[in-house]
């Protein structure tokens, strides 16, 4: 299980994404969404608050879309 965040500023394409706890590419402003055994249960949690959710290619890259 890991412990993943929702960056809570948009990409420039609008999509708000989800990073796995340890990520370099770590926001500064992100919500937690709490622990899950992968990346697509995070964004399931995280299109609650957002419309435009994506995985982040370098922590997430099998929920990674655009």
């Amino acid at each position: 299980m890991a412990r993943y965040f929702i960056n809570n500023k948009a990409q420039a394409n609008g999509d708000h994404e989800v990073h796995k706890q340890g990520c370099t590419f770590m926001p500064a402003d992100k919500t937690e969404l709490g622990e899950h055994s992968n990346c697509y249960s995070a964004i399931i949690i995280a299109k609650d608050s957002y419309s435009r959710v994506n995985g982040c290619y370098f922590c997430s890259k099998e929920c990674h879309s655009s």
